[in-house]
């Protein structure tokens, strides 16, 4: 699992996927959220602009990201 240190009141997905290295563009990130493959809080979104805050859970592919 990894821990993300979130700096202000949240963060869109997409740069959550990108300052995590699990994507490697903003481009590729969009596609991996509009394919389904990122679960947020256990369930699929496909929302691109999703705001992950403090206590969120993100998971790529079997790749857990906890925002603290």
């Amino acid at each position: 699992m990894t821990k993300f240190k979130l700096e202000g009141d949240f963060i869109p997905l997409i740069a959550l996927l990108k300052a995590t290295a699990l994507v490697q563009s903003g481009g590729e990130a969009q596609t991996v959220v509009e394919d389904g493959l990122v679960k947020y809080n256990g369930t699929v979104d496909y929302r691109k602009r999703l705001k992950v805050r403090v206590g969120d859970k993100i998971d790529f592919m079997g790749r857990i990201i906890e925002v603290i």
